[in-house]
């Protein structure tokens, strides 16, 4: 019985749509990205990170990067179809998407916002990303994710 009071809403929504994932926890006082992944034992660049975004349109975005790398707001931008993109301030995250900093989920957002993948996930056989909330990480595939959110593939990083 413990387990499903543990369960978030990503994973509701996931269960409902009868999609398979894998559901890892981890010490909540590991709080950067690279110290998840590092604690889930995975590579770098399969754990991704959820990044919501304003365009000068007034639309929201949201957009999945590897932990270790930074979003290019120029190609997150041109993905987008926008003429320029910020990041959203923290305090927003909240009420826009009902998700906390350390905790925010593409999947289950108070809106479904035009979402899209760093484009090296293709060369994942599974992805992992925040289960809705800190200490919560997801591991699914893209075409299973893609089943659940709209995601468009685009090279959003920033070059090394």
């Amino acid at each position: 019985m413990g387990k499903k009071a543990d369960k978030t809403n990503v994973m509701r929504i996931l269960d409902q749509k009868k999609i398979e994932y894998n559901y890892y926890s981890y010490d909540t006082k590991k709080l950067s990205g690279v110290q998840v992944a590092t604690s889930l034992g995975e590579d770098l660049a399969k754990v991704f990170k959820t990044l919501v975004t304003l365009g000068k349109s007034k639309e929201h975005y949201v957009f999945m990067v590897p932990v270790e790398k930074e979003l290019d707001l120029k190609k997150a931008a041109k993905a987008a179809g926008e003429k320029s993109l910020e990041m959203i301030p923290q305090k927003e995250l909240l009420p826009l998407t009902g998700y906390v900093h350390g905790g925010c989920s593409p999947i289950g957002m108070k809106k479904q916002f035009e979402t899209f993948i760093d484009s090296t996930a293709e060369n994942c056989e599974t992805i992992y990303f925040s289960g809705g909330r800190v200490g919560h990480q997801i591991q699914l595939t893209l075409s299973d994710l893609s089943k659940v959110i709209r995601l468009g593939l685009a090279d959003i990083t920033k070059d090394s």
